[in-house]
């Protein structure tokens, strides 16, 4: 039997096909379309074979989810594999309805629904996957794997904003958290590279910064595994700059604009969403590679986006620091976070008073997963590879397993 996750996105969805056995990887595929309406193209790579690419008429979201499901068993890795006995989803949002991973049914599927406008560029994309699973494999169970649910134990003080408490109580408005699932895959993952073989006196109260930093960026404090704040909140807009969105602003910038120069609220979501972050900083891209090319060459603004961007990192990893109790590790994940040395060493050199030292060489040389730190460094610098697949796997399993028990 195997297991297929589903991680989707607003533009593109990512897929992973595991043994059901024992989670050794078979092939992943992508599905993206590249800015386009109405076409996509689905690659499919297997772990041992060539890639089969095809580009197909996907007008809308869930006809084109259907469509990369039916290039899987076209590309005839199914056809050699046993059938599909669980699909996992990755899901943005559960509120506090949803605390853990969860079996998908009707209900289940309405109760995803009532999020969707906390995170209107996920959910939707999320319900149509589901949806195109559930038609295209029939026979398989479906798994939710919430992004939220890791951030499920935080505490009041940090999960509160200071508004009146009645918002809370009626509407729900607090802070959820995001990332959960790669900030669950990167704590597990530190928790092994700095096991008993390292220098690290005790790994049962580890205390771990966790930055995931992408074009969506976010960083988490950790204790002893369990998550105490993220800095996304109420909805994946709060927080550090990202490609497009702004992070953490002033409030009253937006009071601002709606009064005196006219924003609707609508003016204000584009603006924020789809305007800011990278791209606003930059005029040039939401695109974190083409801005470093850019700042090598010599664009003021392009080094100002990266200045800035660095800059919210390193506060924010302050502040994480204390709210964990100290330091032991630092870990940088994501796209930018694994592949940007530039970035790893803006950031680090602003961390020597916490005891940060990142071994140049190292960095420079960096192949996840590995530590980047001097060997005379008090904190650890982990560079890990991403595996929001995995771990979704590893809950598909666990259901499917307690159902048969």
């Amino acid at each position: 039997m195997s297991i297929l996750t589903i991680n989707a996105g607003s533009s593109s969805v990512k897929f992973g096909l595991f043994r059901f056995d024992d989670l050794q990887m078979v092939a992943r595929g992508l599905l993206d379309w590249r800015g386009r309406k109405s076409r996509a193209t689905m690659t499919v790579t297997p772990c041992h074979g060539d890639p089969v690419q095809e580009e197909f008429d996907a007008p809308d979201y869930r006809q084109g989810v259907a469509a990369g499901l039916g290039l899987f068993r076209k590309s005839g890795i199914l056809g050699g594999e046993p059938a599909i006995r669980v699909v996992g989803h990755r899901l943005i949002h559960g509120g506090e309805e949803i605390r853990r991973s969860v079996r998908i049914d009707g209900p289940m599927k309405q109760a995803i629904a009532r999020f969707a406008h906390l995170a209107p560029l996920h959910i939707p994309p999320g319900l149509d996957a589901i949806e195109a699973a559930e038609s295209e494999m029939p026979d398989a169970s479906q798994v939710g794997v919430f992004d939220t649910a890791f951030f499920a134990h935080m505490p009041p003080e940090a999960y509160l904003y200071p508004l009146p408490y009645e918002w809370y109580r009626q509407w729900g408005i607090r802070r959820f958290g995001f990332h959960g699932t790669s900030h669950a895959y990167c704590t597990a993952r530190a928790t092994e590279l700095l096991g008993p073989d390292t220098e690290v006196p005790d790994t049962a109260g580890l205390r771990l910064v966790i930055c995931h930093l992408g074009h969506g960026s976010s960083a988490t404090a950790v204790r002893d595994g369990v998550a105490l704040h993220n800095t996304m909140g109420f909805t994946p807009l709060e927080g550090l700059v990202m490609g497009t969105r702004s992070g953490t602003i002033d409030p009253g910038i937006l009071l601002y604009l709606m009064r005196e120069k006219g924003f609707s609220a609508d003016d204000l979501d584009r603006a924020l969403h789809h305007e800011s972050g990278l791209l606003g900083l930059s005029g040039l891209s939401s695109d974190f590679r083409r801005i470093e090319t850019a700042a090598k060459e010599g664009d003021d603004r392009c080094r100002l986006a990266l200045d800035v961007h660095a800059y919210r990192i390193k506060t924010t990893i302050g502040a994480l620091a204390v709210a964990a109790g100290g330091l032991d590790a630092l870990v940088f994940t994501g796209g930018i976070g694994e592949n940007s040395t530039r970035l790893r060493h803006e950031v680090c050199s602003g961390l020597k008073c916490l005891g940060v030292e990142l071994d140049l060489p190292r960095n420079e040389d960096c192949s996840p997963d590995m530590d980047v730190a001097t060997d005379r460094s008090s904190v650890r610098v982990l560079v890990i590879h991403t595996r929001e697949d995995l771990l979704i796997a590893r809950e598909s399993r666990r259901l499917a397993l307690e159902d048969e028990a």
